[in-house]
């Protein structure tokens, strides 16, 4: 270590203040952190990319450092799927302070990663009080069955009003409209489910039938129309 002629020159005063850092609550206990190595947490960060054209939520659950577990959901670009593709394999078994130094070839997911960082090493994490902390594995669970992230795709227009094609139910298949044309009910098939059951070898039509499902006043309504063609 080099040290400028006026430092060398200097005399020593005696530092007083050694109290270490203000301790951030981690895994339902109290934690002095120094060191990369010191950090375990579960939490989500959101990130967005520099036209704001597309949007990730990454998801990490990290144990004495090191990223264990990684969910990466992007949406709004198609090239951010590959870079969630690619951050799959990347990002477990890395310390947190690697990920945040490692190029996730999209800016979202950069940028979801350096929010998440910083919750992280400030302690507000989702498992801050959770003892013991969270399993690994948890974040599937964010996703439910058939493990498909939660989406909502909306569209509307001033001429013709909305549509809802997607929401946490699953892939919308008809609007319930009532006598004024407004919106009562929606019809849904839950994708997950379905290919589950046809992956166990029921047959397609009845796969669809038994994850088709409905929500609001559907028996009431005038007229069902489908959001994408009508």
């Amino acid at each position: 270590m080099i040290y400028s002629h006026e430092v060398e020159n200097m005399c020593c005063v005696t530092k007083g203040a050694n109290h270490g850092p203000a301790p951030i609550p981690q895994e339902g206990k109290w934690t002095q952190v120094k060191e990369i190595k010191d950090i375990c947490a579960f939490t989500h960060g959101i990130g967005w990319c520099a036209p704001q054209q597309g949007a990730c939520k990454l998801t990490l659950n990290v144990k004495d450092g090191i990223i264990q577990e990684a969910l990466i959901e992007a949406i709004g670009c198609s090239g951010m799927t590959h870079s969630a593709a690619m951050c799959a394999e990347i990002l477990p078994g890395k310390t947190i302070l690697e990920a945040l130094n490692t190029d996730m070839v999209c800016d979202a997911i950069n940028t979801a990663m350096r929010e998440l960082f910083l919750q992280i090493v400030y302690g507000r994490s989702q498992s801050a009080f959770s003892e013991g902390g969270l399993a690994i594995g948890a974040g599937l669970e964010d996703l439910g069955k058939g493990l498909r992230s939660q989406v909502a795709t909306m569209y509307g227009t001033v001429a013709k009003g909305p549509r809802y094609l997607e929401m946490a139910e699953g892939y919308v298949t008809k609007i319930a409209l009532d006598d004024n044309n407004e919106i009562i009910g929606y019809e849904f098939v839950s994708l997950g489910r379905m290919m589950e059951m046809i992956a166990k070898g029921m047959d397609a039509n009845e796969a669809l039938k038994k994850a088709s499902g409905k929500y609001g006043r559907v028996e009431e309504a005038a007229k069902l129309i489908d959001p994408r063609h009508e």
